[in-house]
């Protein structure tokens, strides 16, 4: 990457850095906001138990225990396929749990309440940032990461586990209004967080790899 482009690069960090700051500022200061409760009102106006059913199945992968047995299973199978690096850094994106947790205690957000939203399944943290946007965007943002980068791996695979990984950052903030567990403020809180954390962990995953397409590790006989 030449220097032209870096700068600019890190131009946009910046700027999405300090728009989330000013968001976190703005939420602390205005827990509820129109704009809030106008996007939960046009997510939740069509409802059925069938689309109730498929943003749950959405949901599901950031809850827990699921999305730590999903980041375990997926580092184990990368590692049993001889990616080392890979394994160690798709466990490195557990870190969002974390990130999340520690910013969410620092704004103390309260959730939306039932006589604003209907809400389908209760949560007990703070509302703000949502933790799922968050955990999507590092987790799934990395895993296309590793899929254009993993020339090795069978194109099919690469080709279906970015479609689906694209699919589940497009679609969780709309089960997470749907659902009656967060705002829209929340989902775009998690969207600009989760943005410079997968920045950061890809480029140590991609500077830690000289530049060189990760292959399997040949086994010595």
């Amino acid at each position: 990457m030449n220097i032209h482009r870096r700068h600019i690069l890190l131009l946009v960090l910046t700027l999405i850095t300090a728009g989330f700051i000013a968001l976190s500022i703005l939420v602390v200061i205005y827990p509820s906001l129109a704009i809030d409760l106008k996007f939960s009102e046009e997510i939740q106006e069509h409802q059925n138990p069938f689309i109730d059913k498929v943003m749950y199945l959405i949901s599901t992968p950031g809850y827990m225990p699921e999305s730590v047995i999903l980041v375990l299973v997926t580092s184990l199978l990368f590692f049993l396929f001889k990616y080392k690096k890979a394994a160690l850094f798709v466990l490195l994106t557990s870190v969002a749990g974390l990130i999340s947790t520690i910013v969410k205690g620092v704004v103390n957000r309260p959730r939306p309440s039932k006589d604003l939203v209907r809400i389908l399944h209760e949560t007990a943290q703070q509302s703000f940032p949502s933790g799922h946007m968050l955990f999507y965007v590092v987790f799934f943002g990395f895993l296309i990461l590793l899929m254009i980068q993993l020339e090795n791996v069978p194109k099919i695979v690469r080709y279906v586990v970015g479609l689906i990984s694209a699919f589940f950052i497009f679609t969780i903030p709309f089960s997470r209004i749907y659902l009656g567990a967060h705002w829209f403020t929340d989902v775009l809180g998690g969207f600009l967080l989760g943005l410079p954390s997968l920045y950061l962990l890809s480029w140590l995953y991609l500077r830690k790899r000289a530049g060189k397409t990760e292959a399997p590790v040949a086994e010595t006989t």
